[in-house]
């Protein structure tokens, strides 16, 4: 390997920001005696020379991993898990900590355990579950863990380390929406309902129906997938009198598009379509989708500050509930009966 070949050392760092190596050992490790101006400037040498520091030496120096595991279900291809991954990652660099992934291949006990096992086989410090089902809540229980965790679910109330956003009121108000500009043929097009998230929604939407006096429609169960939503979307727009439909997610909500669209079915003068998730695509269908918002990016950031908290402090999480938002796009109107 030539000179210029030569990956960056410690003292390298340290003959750039002009401090000595047993500095750069103490910003690297989080010490508290450093100046903030200090450690900006090893910060900015380490960035310059693509310094990264021995994951294990430094393990071994300070008996800490700085590693913070994720349990993720096999569906953590979905907009809601990615983005909360992405923000976890985000938030766990700026933290200090190294994030490690565990990705479960189905729902089975054993498979649980065994990404349990994987993750806590690396040292983690900590847990956060993206795993919305009722078996895993199960499994943390059964474990025993001896770090600490949190949830990111839309589970019950009663789980006490769960940050999550609030579902039921996130689905009200989407009922609400369509209920307010005139609509009473609502369709309420399901997620799996062995996700928490799917129950709720489901539960929400019920809720708002009840409220103003109105019965709700059968749920049609899909899972979360566009083509899901396309199938039971020519099932319930069969039905001339369904003026409005709101699904689970935005992905299911492209499927009721392409069925409307099939039907003859124009959208939003023949049927309204609400989703749920906002993601990044919803702007942009034809005509843009009424969603309701879910910050993934503060509950990922909440979800990191929580655990770190925790591991250097000792200080038992709380339950976190963060309002969703409903975003009111071109997909929804009054239903040309009421003008």
């Amino acid at each position: 390997m030539t000179e210029h070949q030569r990956a960056s050392s410690m003292r390298d760092v340290a003959a750039l920001a002009g401090v000595s190596h047993q500095t750069v050992s103490r910003v690297i490790n989080g010490h508290p005696s450093i100046r903030e101006s200090t450690r900006q400037r090893v910060l900015a040498a380490m960035d310059q020379l693509h310094y990264r520091p021995n994951r294990a030496a430094r393990a071994l120096v300070t008996a800490r991993s700085r590693t913070i595991g994720i349990l993720s279900t096999s569906a953590a291809a979905l907009y809601g898990p990615v983005s909360s991954i992405n923000a976890i990652q985000d938030a766990g660099r700026a933290a200090g900590y190294f994030i490690a992934v565990a990705q479960l291949a189905d729902l089975k006990p054993e498979s649980i355990a065994a990404g349990l096992d994987h993750l806590l086989a690396q040292s983690v410090e900590g847990l956060i579950v993206i795993a919305p089902q009722e078996v895993v809540l199960q499994q943390l229980e059964t474990a025993r863990l001896d770090v600490p965790y949190v949830t990111l679910l839309g589970g019950p109330a009663s789980v006490q380390r769960e940050l999550t956003v609030d579902q039921v009121a996130g689905a009200r108000a989407a009922t609400r929406h369509l209920i307010d500009l005139g609509h009473r043929r609502i369709v309420h097009l399901s997620g799996p309902l062995e996700w928490f998230e799917a129950q709720a929604r489901v539960h929400g939407y019920r809720s708002e129906l009840a409220a103003a006096g109105l019965t709700p429609m059968p749920s049609p169960e899909g899972d979360w997938t566009a083509e899901s939503g396309y199938r039971l979307g020519r099932e319930v727009l069969g039905d001339p009198e369904v003026t409005a439909v709101f699904t689970s997610n935005d992905q299911m909500a492209l499927g009721v598009y392409h069925a409307a669209h099939e039907l003859g079915r124009r959208i939003p003068e023949d049927v309204s379509v609400v989703g749920f998730d906002d993601i990044a695509e919803a702007a942009h269908y034809w005509p843009p989708l009424t969603t309701v918002l879910q910050d993934f990016t503060q509950l990922g950031r909440r979800s990191v500050e929580s655990l770190v908290t925790e591991i250097e402090g000792g200080t038992e999480p709380t339950p976190v509930t963060l309002q969703p938002d409903l975003v009111v796009r071109a997909s929804t109107a009054p239903p040309v009966s009421v003008g």
